[in-house]
């Protein structure tokens, strides 16, 4: 069964998910994780860029975060029908706990190098690769359909908050700890959510033995996409935003530092900014958004995001740059709260799983911008490379109308 506009639940109240125990801890695991998600990026990325100079190093670091999303996800994807998923969150935040604090350890022991960045950067990819194919699949499962865009306007609410705490926190520890103090409070955070995964009362029905092979599951899976012009607008919207808009992030501490000529505590202030907009556009959301609306709000947000890259890579001061990056916070969630709501509406229950899977490997074509970002950097420069790429996008956006037009 699909859900159509004019037959799609009215959301319920913002904030009746919160009477949902698990969405409560569900909601806690993702707005930790966000806050520790962001840090570590900051804290990578100037760490990184003070050792090699090199925006492309900075920029692959970023891209090592979204490599393992296409091809972990669509296993994650396939795997929930036959695996608990609260089992799968949980490992993923043991992993995280202790990748944290192994890198602490080297860093308060002098030995920390780029390369360990590398690593965990890759591993980080690994649990953000199960946040919309395991933790916000659960967010569907515990809440259900009539509460769900709500439910996932706190939630990407909260975990764009994160977006404001977390570089913040990075640039505030970097500078008066240095980046040991980062990661060891990476590591305390991750304790409460792996608390909060073990208490996880929902479980998801598994089907076990059932014959069919993974790979039969993830093709499945794309052919649900293909069957669905609505399913496949939503997956080229995706597509678009990952490669042509979400790299941009990679470059705030590198035109923060060169362009702007702001100290790490600037920075981290500064790449904070998107979180206010993206919170408070969240909120907006969670209370005035319905189903008629969400083709608008996905693509109009996008649309939205792109042009702010392009004003904020442009921007001549750190005011007006804030001030760019608030904006595309705002359009990010936009994007990112009908992301999640379209896919699991508009895909058939029985393959919801699945179909998410498919969306894991959308977002997981980002390496393919962060790099093309990153070449782009080292040639001509953060600034007119982050530009480039946001006209890149709208071009894109308006070349692909015919697919998402059937939203």
């Amino acid at each position: 069964m699909t859900v159509t506009p004019a037959t799609a639940p009215r959301p319920a109240g913002s904030l009746s998910a919160f009477a949902v125990p698990d969405y409560r801890r569900l909601w806690l695991i993702g707005t930790v994780s966000s806050v520790v998600r962001w840090l570590d990026t900051l804290a990578m990325a100037v760490f990184a860029y003070q050792q090699t100079g090199s925006a492309f190093i900075v920029a692959m670091l970023t891209m090592l975060r979204m490599l393992p999303m296409g091809v972990v996800g669509m296993m994650l994807g396939a795997l929930g029908e036959r695996v608990q998923r609260r089992t799968m969150l949980l490992a993923v935040l043991v992993l995280m706990c202790a990748t944290a604090l192994a890198l602490a350890v080297l860093a308060f022991s002098g030995r920390l190098a780029v390369w360990h960045l590398a690593v965990a950067s890759l591993l980080n990819g690994m649990a953000w690769a199960s946040d919309n194919t395991v933790r916000r699949f659960l967010i569907g499962e515990v809440v259900g359909a009539a509460r769900l865009s709500a439910a996932i306007s706190v939630d990407i609410g909260a975990s764009n908050a994160a977006r404001m705490v977390g570089p913040a926190a990075g640039g505030v520890l970097l500078a008066g700890v240095g980046i040991e103090g980062a990661f060891a409070l990476g590591a305390v955070l991750y304790v409460p959510t792996i608390v909060a995964a073990w208490r996880i009362a929902y479980r998801n029905p598994t089907m076990g033995g059932s014959g069919i092979s993974l790979a039969a599951r993830i093709a499945e899976g794309f052919a649900v996409v293909r069957r669905d012009p609505r399913l496949m607008g939503a997956m080229v919207v995706t597509l678009v935003f990952n490669l042509f808009g979400w790299p941009f992030t990679s470059m705030v501490p590198v035109i923060g530092a060169d362009s702007l000529a702001l100290a790490p505590q600037a920075i981290g202030l500064l790449a904070g900014m998107d979180g206010l907009g993206a919170l408070a556009a969240a909120a907006a959301l969670a209370v005035w958004l319905r189903p008629s609306q969400y083709r608008a709000t996905y693509v109009g947000g996008t649309a939205l995001f792109l042009l702010f890259v392009i004003v904020f890579a442009l921007s001549p001061g750190a005011i007006s740059a804030g001030a760019a990056l608030v904006v595309t916070g705002a359009a990010s969630s936009c994007f990112g709260v009908m992301q999640s709501t379209l896919v699991y509406v508009l895909a058939p229950p029985e393959l919801r799983s699945r179909v998410f899977g498919v969306l894991a490997m959308c977002i997981g074509t980002a390496p393919i911008g962060f790099i093309h970002l990153g070449l782009l950097a080292d040639v001509i420069g953060a600034p007119h490379a982050t530009a480039l790429i946001g006209v890149e996008g709208l071009l894109a956006l308006a070349l692909t109308r015919r697919w998402w037009r059937a939203i």
